[in-house]
């Protein structure tokens, strides 16, 4: 049977953010935003920051173990791993938009100028989903240290003239995404807006002291997929379900 989401059509993976020093000292990750999906992190060990540009500028949030977080679209957020081993759970919302393109990374403005150019810029090598591949390790960094030239320019100009500054960053990544957003709305039609009409049909159902449902009632064991792949903030585990689990 086809494959379903987590309660809430969220999608559930643990990062181990990169310790991978940067051109500033500090180690971590590729720093980006979500175009559609905000994004949560529940620190399980290790301690860190969390720098943030958004509305309210430039922020950095200590990270440490039982701390939880969250972020909306349009945050441009960078992890920064200070012990070595700063592992999280994050939740994402609107599971199978950020694995479909939902997320644009802070590359310089030449990188974000068409879809073509970004995706030279965003790709990794072909065998990237083989978390023990060393050139795969090797295009991460590239594509981090990319992300940072153009993150570190977008975090003076916020400093310097304020979230306005951020104004054509969010244009470009907006631009970027746009051809993506029919199959956005497919995803989004089986997803959160399926198990809202679900909801709905099951308080309707309560309203008139209707308990059938209830009879379907059932537990859903989450499958760990089978290797770590190089994702943005870190190495990525991540865990799935399937309709006859």
């Amino acid at each position: 049977m086809a494959a379903t989401t987590f309660p809430g059509a969220t999608a559930l993976s643990e990062v181990s953010i990169y310790d991978w020093p940067a051109a500033d000292g500090a180690a971590g990750g590729t720093p980006h935003l979500h175009t559609a999906s905000a994004e949560a992190y529940m620190v399980q060990q290790g301690w860190g920051r969390l720098e943030t540009l958004d509305s309210r500028g430039f922020t950095s949030t200590p990270l440490e173990p039982g701390v939880v977080l969250w972020f909306t679209p349009g945050t441009i957020h960078r992890a920064i791993n200070d012990s070595g081993d700063l592992r999280v759970l994050v939740v994402m919302q609107n599971a199978g938009l950020p694995e479909n393109g939902d997320a644009v990374m802070t590359f310089p403005p030449a990188h974000l100028a068409d879809v073509d150019a970004y995706r030279r810029a965003a790709a990794l090598v072909p065998s990237d989903a083989d978390g023990g591949d060393p050139d795969a390790e090797a295009a991460a960094r590239r594509r981090r240290d990319l992300a940072l030239e153009g993150y570190f320019a977008l975090k003076e100009a916020v400093l310097e003239s304020g979230p306005g500054a951020l104004a054509g960053f969010h244009a470009a990544a907006a631009r970027l995404v746009s051809f993506r957003t029919s199959a956005w709305q497919d995803m989004l039609a089986q997803g959160a807006e399926r198990q809202a009409a679900a909801t709905r049909e099951q308080l309707e159902s309560l309203e008139i002291a209707e308990s059938f449902y209830l009879q379907d009632a059932r537990t859903t064991m989450g499958k760990r997929k089978p290797r770590r792949i190089y994702g943005m903030c870190g190495r990525i585990q991540a865990w799935g379900l399937s309709e006859n689990s």
